[in-house]
């Protein structure tokens, strides 16, 4: 500012602009003139833009943004107008860019994938996994066709520590024994831990309670650490209470218990008709059972219903000649409760999702002539799809290991066609759909 200012008094004290420096040259002379005349005419042009009214009352201040002009007052007004207020830019230093977050790519973070060993139990020499149930359950009660008892049974198989494994008598599994969910509770259930290969036995359970016949015990799947190295497998609940003997009877005895209606209104049956201790709408539910599922194994050990493959157990010449005696062939994998001789309880509920309609097990249905009421409805009504998704959901692990909903639906699909030929088969066999909730 101070060198503006001397600049102002040269131009205006030595008009002819001769006077700067002894030694300039004619030339820069000649320039120096020019600006000095230039500087006073534009001088004088804002001097008279201003107005008679504005006074000098101050200098201009230097502010870090630039010079500004402070210096104006206005006679009439103490705030001066923005319009006549001067500012000049001066071009600031670039600075470096900011990193915006967001537009610069973060350095990749490997995670630390943290591995949870299983517990290991010095008195019996396996392992047990921490206890995590897979049963899900997001609504406040489960499917009604699911009891209290059902869901506590699936949480405990599912999630309950491992104390230790027994190897039963005569048992093909290994038994496993579970810490109970309560300490007044000795144990919280029992479960026979089976192969992956028999996955069925969880798709069985639920088809069982969504057609109200009740008769297999809970099965869940569950990944043991210790057992088939950790593959999805189902756990099927085992009770004490169960008869090791089962059921004896031959085909002709049951073909026989099956005229006379054994048991039925808890009529006595006579001696000669050969009853056995199981009451008659049993069959029927067992026979839609398995019929469904194709289990041959309680009514059709010998595979005379059906033409067997090879990788058919019963596909063997001894088999086939058992057919030609059929009438001595005996019925197998049949369990009731000590408590409770009437009911049967379905074990073993191996069944197959891999045959073809043309070569379904009819011999299941002979001599069946009502079916349970409960069961065909939910045939009938079209909603069997919708209740086994609502309930193998709750089995977040079989429901995985299956290939989520696309590979439950084949299951389903499978299910639904064999629930047609039955359907149609009873039509024209005149088999009639009874309430037997006796």
């Amino acid at each position: 500012m101070a060198r503006k200012g001397r600049f102002h008094r040269l131009c205006v004290f030595h008009p002819s602009g001769l006077w700067f420096r002894r030694h300039l040259l004619p030339k820069k002379t000649l320039t120096a003139a020019l600006v000095c005349a230039l500087y006073l005419f534009f001088s004088q042009v804002d001097l008279s833009l201003r107005g008679p009214n504005w006074t000098t009352a101050g200098r201009n201040q230097v502010t870090p943004r630039g010079v500004m002009n402070v210096g104006l007052v206005n006679q009439d007004s103490a705030v001066p107008s923005r319009s006549n207020v001067v500012y000049i830019t001066l071009k600031s230093k670039r600075l470096k860019p900011a990193n915006i977050r967001g537009t610069v790519r973060p350095k990749l973070r490997r995670k630390m994938r943290r591995t949870t060993l299983p517990h290991s139990d010095s008195k019996t020499g396996f392992e047990t996994e921490p206890p995590v149930s897979s049963i899900r359950i997001y609504s406040r009660t489960p499917p009604p066709w699911l009891s209290a008892n059902d869901v506590g049974t699936m949480r405990a198989l599912a999630g309950a520590k491992v104390l230790r494994v027994e190897k039963p008598q005569g048992a093909p599994w290994p038994l496993l024994v579970f810490e109970a969910a309560r300490p007044e509770e000795p144990n919280a259930a029992f479960g026979l831990a089976l192969g992956p290969v028999d996955s069925v036995e969880v798709f069985a359970f639920h088809l069982d309670r969504v057609l109200g016949l009740n008769r297999t015990l809970p099965a869940v799947s569950r990944k043991l650490a210790f057992l088939h190295d950790g593959q999805p497998s189902p756990v099927v609940a085992w009770e004490a209470s169960l008869h090791p003997d089962g059921v004896s009877l031959t085909w002709t005895e049951y073909q026989r218990s099956l005229k006379h209606r054994c048991w039925v209104q808890n009529a006595a049956p006579k001696v000669e008709s050969a009853c056995s201790a199981i009451h008659h709408y049993e069959w029927s539910k067992l026979a839609l059972f398995d019929f469904l599922l194709q289990i041959h194994k309680r009514l059709d050990p010998s595979c005379c219903g059906f033409k067997p493959r090879q990788q058919d157990r019963c596909h063997e010449p001894s088999r086939h000649f058992e057919c030609r005696q059929q009438d001595g062939i005996r019925l197998a994998n049949m369990v009731r409760r000590h408590h409770d001789p009437r009911h049967l309880v379905l074990t073993v509920n191996k069944g197959y999702f891999d045959r073809n309609e043309d070569n379904l097990d009819f011999r299941l249905l002979e001599g069946i002539k009502e079916l349970p009421d409960g069961a065909v409805t939910v045939l009938r009504s079209g909603r069997l799809r919708q209740k086994l998704l609502q309930s193998l959901f709750l089995d977040q692990t079989y429901w995985e290991s299956r290939g989520g909903r696309p590979g439950i639906d084949k299951l389903i699909d499978v299910v639904e066609q064999r629930a047609h030929v039955l359907l149609t088969y009873a039509n024209a066999h005149g088999i009639r759909a009874i309430d037997m909730n006796e």
